[in-house]
């Protein structure tokens, strides 16, 4: 098919199922070359893909203007943003936001309690006062569990995933009921993916597409161009969609644990 559209190479641009195809595409004799784009930041090889950067700019702008309402109305509010299993989206958001809690499916469970879905950010001064700090949910369910069914909607998307949200009105429900603070969910949804991208993802992307050019040029395929040390190299397909990179544990422990306390 490929031949009678006069399609020579495929250059696949997203994360890691668009770029799984390409490399299963690949196994197929087909050219193909990946560039990395997912606000997730979930691809190995790389040390960020583009569209990562100004999701967080878009999460860390409501954060601030959620500060504001939280602050006059003595009120804990729970944003739920995207990043699927990463939580890098929520974590980098959350330091930038300066709020006191973040909630990451990678963290561990005690004083980041582990939870399948969306990322969670809790943005207020009233949770600066309290010592609340979730462990279990509702009727001796553990979170874990309790996040699995406010996340599942029985629906699946096109390549299989769980369609996931939710997570952020049942953290804002348990965290009302166990400490008396009132408290509201925002959830950003698509607003994360979409608007004007900042120049660090503009000038990614064109470096980005730039070696991928050169690599069609060069025949050189099967490959996903990523930045490492600042530099953007070429490595195989299969070790960036290998296996997800999971958030790095030290912004949470070295970072946000003595900043915020």
């Amino acid at each position: 098919m490929l031949d009678e559209m006069e399609v020579e190479a495929v250059v696949a641009i997203g994360g890691d199922d668009t770029l799984g195809v390409a490399h299963r595409l690949a196994e197929f004799d087909v050219a193909c070359v990946g560039v990395p784009k997912t606000i997730d930041n979930d691809l190995s090889g790389t040390e960020v893909t583009f569209g990562f950067d100004t999701a967080v700019q878009i999460a860390t702008e409501a954060i601030d203007r959620l500060h504001t309402t939280a602050e006059s109305h003595h009120r804990i509010i729970v944003c739920e943003v995207m990043g699927r299993h990463a939580g890098w989206i929520a974590t980098h958001a959350g330091i930038a936001g300066g709020r006191p809690r973040s909630w990451c499916p990678s963290g561990p469970s005690m004083s980041r309690p582990s939870a399948p879905g969306s990322s969670a950010a809790a943005s207020a001064a009233a949770c600066r006062r309290s010592s609340w700090s979730p462990r279990s949910g509702p009727r001796g369910r553990t979170q874990a569990e309790a996040a699995e069914l406010a996340t599942a909607s029985g629906t699946v998307d096109q390549f299989g995933h769980a369609r996931l949200g939710g997570i952020g009105a049942w953290l804002a429900r348990e965290i009302e009921e166990r400490t008396g603070y009132e408290c509201r969910e925002t959830t950003l949804g698509h607003t994360q993916r979409g608007g004007t991208p900042t120049a660090f993802d503009r000038v990614l992307a064109t470096r980005f597409g730039v070696e991928a050019a050169h690599a069609l040029d060069e025949g050189t395929f099967d490959i996903m161009v990523a930045l490492q040390g600042g530099q953007i190299v070429r490595i195989p397909l299969e070790v960036g969609v290998g296996t997800s990179k999971s958030l790095d544990l030290d912004l949470l422990d070295r970072v946000a644990g003595p900043f915020l306390g």
